[in-house]
C-alpha cells in the first residue's frame, strides 16, 4: 500500500496503521544524523544537557549530506547503514522519536523496540542519493557543525520515498 507520511508526527496513533512492505512518501521535517553526532545526543542525554531537536514525533534519517552546492542543495544525500546506530536507538526510541530512517538489517532488539514504543524504521534507497536530495527543499545546519558531513542538519522534505520496513507492530519486511 501506498501512504503520505506528514512529519513531524504529533502522535505515533497513524504509525499504527502503517504495515511492514508499505511504500510512503514523507513530507515535512526530518533531522538528519549518523554515528558521531549520535554519539554527542546520547552524551547530552546522559549529562542533562538540551538535545539539539526534540526527539518526539521526529524522524531521524540515517544519512551524512555532501557539502551544500551552489543552489544551496545537497548534492547528495543518501541513506547510510542503519545497524550502525543500533547502540543509540535504544535510548532515543524511550525517549519518544517517532522513526529512524536509513538501509539494510537491523536486529531483532531495534525491531522489538519499534513495537514497544509504537516506533517505525524505514529503509530508503542506497545508491540514490543524487535522487533522495532533489527531494529535499531546505536544509539546515543545527548541530555539531564540527562533524561536518555527519553534523545534524533540518531537512524540510517533500515526496521523500521510503518503506516500512519495521512496523509498530513487531513485523519486518527482512
Amino acid at each position: 500500500m501506498e501512504r503520505v507520511l506528514d512529519l513531524p508526527i504529533s502522535n505515533n496513533t497513524f504509525l499504527n496503521d502503517l504495515n511492514a512492505g508499505d511504500f510512503v512518501y514523507l513530507n515535512g521535517i526530518i533531522y538528519t544524523a549518523r554515528d558521531q553526532a549520535h554519539k554527542r545526543i546520547i552524551e547530552l542525554i546522559d549529562n542533562g544537557k538540551p538535545l539539539p531537536f526534540d526527539l518526539k514525533g521526529n524522524f531521524i534519517y540515517y544519512c551524512g549530506p555532501t557539502p551544500i552546492r551552489e543552489n544551496n542543495t545537497f548534492g547528495s544525500a543518501g541513506p547510510t547503514t542503519s545497524a550502525r546506530m543500533d547502540k543509540f536507538a535504544p535510548k532515543l526510541l524511550e525517549m519518544g522519536l517517532s522513526g529512524t530512517i536509513g538501509k539494510g538489517q537491523r536486529s531483532d532488539n531495534i525491531r522489538e523496540l519499534c513495537e514497544k514504543f509504537s516506533s517505525v524504521y524505514l529503509a530508503t534507497f542506497g545508491g540514490a542519493g543524487a535522487y533522495l536530495a532533489k527531494t529535499i527543499l531546505k536544509q539546515e545546519l543545527i548541530a555539531f557543525e564540527d562533524l561536518g558531513a555527519e553534523a545534524v542538519y533540518r531537512i524540510t522534505v517533500k515526496e521523500f520515498p521510503a518503506i516500512v520496513a519495521f512496523d509498530t507492530k513487531g513485523k519486518s519486511i527482512f
